[in-house]
């Protein structure tokens, strides 16, 4: 059966780690410190890149071990076109940054408030590809993916989603909106988690046969976003040592789930 308890169970864990994050606007009257959202910054990309390696790349290497000394190629592939693809994504959704004065992507007459939710659903639509890719190899019966492996991914993107529900609800809430408007915000931030997952699942049937390729897909995609946005957020200012600390944090954690649960 497609939509087994463990699938269900795995789709909405990572939105869990979002909402809840977003649940903080209830417990503070502040917004996060910059020492704060850089540490939590920090920590996403840490959990994002060790996923992208261990979960994702590596796994999509595995498959193609017949290849021999070319079992690369498929993995090197999909990764550049998951990279690409965030890079249109990106120049043509209109969102801004959370410290950033000006929007990007395609000039649209937004809200502040939309584009803020706009920038956050951009960074978790890798990670619900990501999510929904090891699940349809799951559904489909896949040997080379296993329960314990795409339980760690969703647990390691739940943790990561906590920090990004509460990034985006904390300002929202200070810039002026009420706290259930603003935990709304960073609630549909990540509605595009469990949606995305839903939709991989349902074409599991085309998916399963390429599985490296969407694997190494979802992680470019991934990689893109750290690269691109969280690394340079974490970086930017005083004590930025914070946010790398916080990266090896979030990385060992990662790594350390995709390794016990895997």
């Amino acid at each position: 059966m497609m939509f087994r308890p463990e699938i269900i169970l795995s789709l909405l864990i990572p939105f869990i780690g979002t909402c809840l994050g977003a649940a903080c606007v209830f417990l503070s009257r502040q917004a996060l410190s910059p020492g704060t959202q850089k540490a939590l910054t920090g920590f996403a990309s840490g959990v994002m890149v060790a996923a992208s390696v261990w979960s994702l790349l590596i796994p999509a290497m595995d498959m193609c071990a017949p290849m021999g000394r070319f079992a690369f190629l498929p993995a090197a592939g999909g990764f550049w076109t998951g990279t690409l693809f965030l890079l249109l994504l990106d120049r043509i959704i209109p969102h801004l940054h959370m410290d950033a004065e000006k929007a990007e992507g395609i000039p649209a007459r937004l809200s502040r408030t939309t584009m803020m939710v706009l920038a956050v659903t951009l960074h978790n639509i890798p990670e619900g590809m990501a999510v929904g890719v090891m699940l349809a190899g799951l559904a489909e019966g896949a040997s080379e993916v296993t329960i314990g492996g795409a339980l760690a991914l969703s647990l390691g993107i739940a943790i990561q989603n906590f920090p990004e529900g509460a990034i985006i609800s904390m300002p929202l809430y200070v810039n002026g909106k009420s706290r259930p408007c603003a935990f709304m915000g960073g609630v549909l931030s990540g509605v595009v988690e469990p949606v995305g997952g839903v939709l991989t699942i349902l074409a599991a049937g085309l998916i399963v046969p390429a599985l490296p390729c969407f694997l190494s897909f979802a992680a470019g995609a991934m990689m893109y976003v750290v690269v691109e946005e969280l690394i340079p957020e974490m970086s930017a200012g005083e004590h930025s040592n914070v946010g790398v600390v916080c990266f090896a944090v979030g990385f060992t954690v990662m790594m350390a789930l995709d390794t016990a649960l895997g």
